[in-house]
């Protein structure tokens, strides 16, 4: 752990190129996986994190020093970086892998937060410059692992707050207080710094807030932000999948259902199908 003295926050935000919400997913013909030939944009969930560090800034002011997104993918991820970049980042880190390359196991991705996090931390001039918390979504919408967060915490030793809808950060005791979302509704917990925080779709509704939009003003002046370029080999890792995929196939279509007139033909129906109802 670092000395209690630092006061000033720099946040990471990792942020992912996935499959566009609003497209309908399909298989592809080798069935390997699913098309990605359709409009990606950035995960809804890393959305929420890049506008939690920039209100966690409009609420603290200088308190937070910078903000870098970071991203892994192929070229194209950049233009997610420059969403990231005209949201309100102040620069970004992009590790690029080939178009055809497999995309990163959540451990790759975390390892690779983690090296960066640790050559950030290592190169800082003071204590201040070094890297106190890591927002991201709490899944990405392409895969649905949602473990990368954690795998993070766990591979840092850090404080973690999962499925966050609220947070609060005080930089002088260098706590953060964060509401989770539980089954059972919320659960409030109290962290310390450094962090790693998982957002969850109800810091919209808790906010009434939603993700900014990027406007053309932004967007230009994102243009001019700074992007460092590295390859997984930069930092000395191996994204060889650990994992293989036989096959991905779609599910069955749904059968339309059927309307019984009474309790006696619907038992009859279940009967049919091998159902037996019991008293």
């Amino acid at each position: 752990m670092r000395p209690s003295a630092v006061r000033l926050l720099n946040i990471l935000v990792p942020v992912k190129r996935a499959v566009d919400y609003a497209v309908k997913i399909r298989v592809n013909p080798q069935q390997t996986g699913i098309d990605t030939n359709v409009k990606h944009s950035m995960n809804p969930f890393d959305e929420i994190a890049v506008e939690e560090a920039v209100r966690l800034r409009e609420r603290l002011g200088a308190k937070v020093k910078t903000i870098t997104a970071l991203t892994i993918g192929p070229a194209k991820a950049t233009d997610t970086l420059r969403t990231a970049l005209a949201m309100g980042a102040d620069s970004g880190i992009h590790v690029e892998v080939s178009e055809s390359a497999p995309a990163p196991e959540p451990l790759s991705v975390a390892k690779t937060i983690r090296t960066i996090i640790e050559r950030r931390n290592k190169d800082a001039k003071s204590e201040e410059d070094k890297i106190d918390l890591v927002i991201l979504g709490k899944q990405a919408i392409d895969d649905d692992l949602g473990v990368t967060g954690q795998m993070l915490a766990g591979l840092m030793d850090w404080s973690q707050a999962t499925f966050a809808s609220k947070v609060e950060i005080d930089t002088d005791k260098k706590e953060a207080l964060v509401v989770r979302e539980i089954d059972g509704g919320g659960e409030e917990i109290k962290c310390r710094l450094p962090l790693v925080i998982t957002t969850d779709l109800r810091w919209v509704d808790h906010n009434n807030l939603s993700p900014r939009y990027a406007s053309l003003p932004n967007i230009m002046k994102a243009k001019k932000k700074p992007i460092e370029k590295l390859t997984p080999a930069d930092l000395g890792l191996d994204y060889t999948p650990q994992l293989e995929t036989l096959k991905v196939t779609e599910p069955p279509k749904r059968v339309g259902g059927g309307k019984v007139a009474n309790v006696d033909e619907l038992l009859a129906k279940l009967k049919e199908v091998g159902i037996e109802a019991k008293a």
